[in-house]
């Protein structure tokens, strides 16, 4: 492979490719669960050097493995073990080529951070509505192959509705010019939607057009307490009829997932008693504060009248706002303090959520006595963070080398037998390739190869991912 790195070499420049040294931001994966060994590191600075190291590599059978921030949950942007493999990283991609205020656009390279574009749209006056709790370090390129969803998914949609278009280095390493502004063009297959949340397995994301939209004039958020699940879900119902157009977000928490945050961050004030389940709510408008807290307050006071809620607190400020979100947002890190757990990134119909959990809890607590449940998400698009942590005392990464494969099977068996899904935002990337396998219909499996085959017929597209 000496001739490989040489032409490697020669496409990007000989400091932008790595063989020696400490490797590590780039061959483990944020969770540090899989740890790979490239054939080289390299760093292109334009989509025409991406296509040359794409070009180079399908001259020799190397497989590519295309990396944004390394934020994977799924171990979908790290190399195998097998040093064979180049790591494609596109971080040096970070320009935004431009913002089209008049078209609410914005044109951005795949190795810009997701907070960088939402910055761009602010200082337009718009707003890029993506959001999510890594947003300071994952890329648009990443958010895009993995159909990112993310807190405003119940208003403005996953990843995939906020692209217009795309620039894509295909597995021959010739370029895609698809990046386009328009909201309609109806000329044929829709390819866009063929390299959107396919893990970098078809093709490499190299630039992508995003809708931008009116910032909103105010924003207001709340949190309330709920005996039950089936009274959030309710709670939903109703803060869809009164807040209509205006409900940004709806996030819930089980007392667990915030009792982690008291353990782990005891400085972040929780401004409710404990309760079993809190839900966090958010309405934005083109009104004033003083409407969007009056309609939160009418909308509060019916949910009390009707038994929905035992307490509230609407936040009145912007800092109370954000101090509420960072309550939510610190659930995945006090996880971490606790130790390794069994993740579940699940899709569920949200009028089948509360029976899931019902039957799913009782299943899990007489299999595995003790287990704790950590469970929070986002309950508007019907998407559960359904994590198990080991038994008190138990060691926690015991616990998950021994029981992950059997929880997986109960918890996905029962997604299944809901109709839901197994990868909700997440992705399949490595982890959940075999349970696609098993749970993905034969006859969509046998689509997506086909389509697999015609796009990449060498299989060097990020291999052994999602098939």
């Amino acid at each position: 492979m000496s001739s490989l790195i040489d032409e490697l070499r020669a496409a990007v420049g000989v400091s932008q490719v790595l063989v020696d040294g400490d490797l590590s931001a780039y061959v483990v994966d944020w969770r540090g669960r899989f740890h790979g060994r490239a054939l080289a590191v390299v760093r292109p600075g334009n989509t025409g050097e991406v296509a040359a190291v794409v070009r180079a590599c399908a001259a020799h059978g190397a497989g590519v493995v295309p990396q944004g921030g390394n934020t994977s949950l799924v171990g979908g942007s790290v190399p195998d073990a097998s040093a064979t493999q180049v790591l494609l990283s596109l971080r040096r991609l970070n320009r935004v080529r431009e913002v089209d205020r008049a078209n609410a656009t914005l044109t951005a390279e795949a190795g810009c951070i997701l907070q960088v574009l939402q910055d761009a749209a602010r200082d337009a006056a718009l707003l890029f509505p993506l959001s999510l709790a890594a947003e300071g370090s994952c890329t648009i390129g990443g958010n895009l192959a993995s159909n990112a969803g993310g807190t405003q998914v119940l208003r403005y949609g996953n990843a995939r509705e906020l692209c217009l278009g795309l620039e894509v280095v295909t597995a021959g390493g010739d370029v895609w010019p698809g990046l386009t502004g328009l909201r309609k063009d109806n000329t044929g297959y829709d390819l866009r939607d063929l390299f959107v949340g396919s893990e970098g397995t078809l093709g490499i994301i190299t630039a992508a057009t995003l809708k931008l939209f009116p910032r909103p004039r105010a924003v207001s958020t709340a949190l309330a307490a709920c005996d039950t699940l089936d009274q959030a879900v309710a709670l939903l119902d109703l803060a869809r009829e009164r807040g209509a157009s205006a409900l940004t977000g709806f996030e819930v928490m089980n007392r667990f997932a915030l009792d982690l945050v008291r353990r782990h961050m005891p400085q972040l004030r929780q401004p409710l008693a404990v309760a079993p389940w809190s839900a966090l709510i958010e309405l934005s408008d083109s009104e004033s504060d003083t409407h969007a807290r009056g309609v939160f307050e009418a909308l509060l006071a019916d949910a009390l009248e009707r038994g929905v809620i035992g307490d509230a607190a609407v936040a009145q400020s912007t800092e109370q706002s954000r101090a509420m979100w960072h309550l939510r947002e610190s659930i995945p890190l006090a996880q971490a303090q606790e130790g390794p757990n069994v993740k579940h990134d699940i899709a569920l119909p949200v009028s089948r959520i509360a029976s899931f959990c019902r039957s799913t809890d009782a299943a899990l607590a007489q299999r595995f006595p003790g287990v704790r449940l950590v469970n929070f998400g986002h309950l508007g698009d019907g998407n559960l963070h359904y994590n198990v942590q080991g038994p008190p005392g138990a060691v926690a990464s015991e616990f998950l080398a021994t029981n992950e494969p059997a929880i997986n099977d109960l918890v996905y068996d029962a997604v299944t037998a809901h109709e839901g899904s197994i990868s909700a935002e997440h992705g399949v990337g490595a982890l959940k390739r075999e349970q696609l396998a098993q749970r993905k219909s034969p006859v969509a499996l046998a689509m997506m190869r086909s389509i697999k085959a015609a796009l990449d017929p060498q299989g060097l597209m990020n291999p052994g991912r999602v098939l």
